[in-house]
């Protein structure tokens, strides 16, 4: 009996593993085939290699059209698909907080000894630079 335990913890050890793996691959190639499926006219999307844009058309079964500027749609395959994200949407009051604010400069007052206010002061020296070539 003990003969056939230790081939058994070591079949055991190693298949766990791969079982569990391979069971996290399905779910994660099952949720990019519902994306890629699930894909319409109007999505904002972003592919594998980064760019951004909306499907402009999804009627074909390998490719889409991907709208990545006001007037310029290219073609995709669908498993060039990475994710759906969310479009950004810019409000009125956004725009308009944007315009009214000034950006304020931060003001900092120098000391007649040339020593910012805002800085810590501290007593310790600093030794000259070093010149090189001179020994």
């Amino acid at each position: 009996m003990q003969q056939l335990l230790l081939p058994l913890l070591l079949v055991l050890v190693l298949a766990v593993p791969l079982v569990m793996s391979t069971r996290k691959q399905k779910k994660q190639q099952a949720a990019q085939q519902e994306l890629q499926s699930s894909l319409g006219p109007g999505d904002r999307v972003m592919t594998t290699s980064g760019l951004y844009g909306t499907v402009a058309d999804a009627s074909g079964d390998n490719t889409i059209d991907i709208e990545i500027a006001p007037g310029v749609v290219t073609t995709w395959l669908r498993l060039a698909v990475r994710e759906k994200v969310e479009p950004v949407v810019e409000t009125e009051e956004d725009s308009a907080d944007e315009v009214e604010t000034p950006a304020e400069e931060p003001s900092i007052i120098e000391s007649t000894s040339g020593i910012k206010d805002d800085e810590p002061q501290t007593t310790a020296q600093v030794a000259p630079p070093l010149e090189h070539g001179k020994k």
